[in-house]
């Protein structure tokens, strides 16, 4: 079960069910069938852009961001998607502090669906700092189908972790 490691608190019924997918090589063709081409948002204005715009329909009175953008330094094997910061400066006599999501650069070649996902996780963070049944419920309000993206990124994952390739 190691190889399921982005699956561990999922129940081992789904998780056989996953195996066998595996097995008969045919998870990759499942996630293609599913989410078969890549988004367009490959520079750091345009996720700026997309994320605003999400930020601003759904979390109008939560603290503004200053900066959005995709970061080569995080990736999956430390299972970190997604980074949300708070940056403390000191401008003159008082301390200035800003938030910043980072997100990482494997997401620029993925479904918007799984950036989708991702965006709305770190934005809700905005709000809610620890993953709680408050944090979800935010996830969900701003994507309804949050936990079926989050489990097939972790499929995703999976795929990738296992065949040592990409789809996309």
């Amino acid at each position: 079960m190691e190889r399921l490691k982005y699956l561990g608190g999922y129940d081992p019924k789904l998780k056989q069910q996953v195996i066998s997918l595996i097995e008969n090589k045919t998870l990759g063709k499942l996630m293609l069938k599913k989410y078969p081409t890549p988004h367009d948002i490959t520079t750091d204005k345009m996720l700026y852009d997309y994320v605003m715009g999400i930020k601003n329909r759904y979390l109008k009175k939560s603290n503004p961001i200053s900066k959005v953008s995709y970061d080569s330094k995080i990736n999956f094997s430390n299972q970190a998607l997604g980074l949300h910061t708070y940056v403390s400066r000191v401008q003159g006599s008082k301390l200035k502090t800003k938030n910043e999501i980072k997100i990482s650069s494997q997401f620029k070649k993925m479904p918007l669906e799984f950036l989708r996902m991702i965006v709305v996780h770190e934005l809700a963070h905005l709000k809610e700092k620890s993953h709680d049944k408050a944090f979800y419920k935010l996830c969900e309000y701003i994507e309804p189908n949050y936990h079926q993206l989050e489990f097939d990124m972790r499929l995703y994952l999976t795929y990738m972790d296992i065949f040592k390739e990409s789809l996309y």
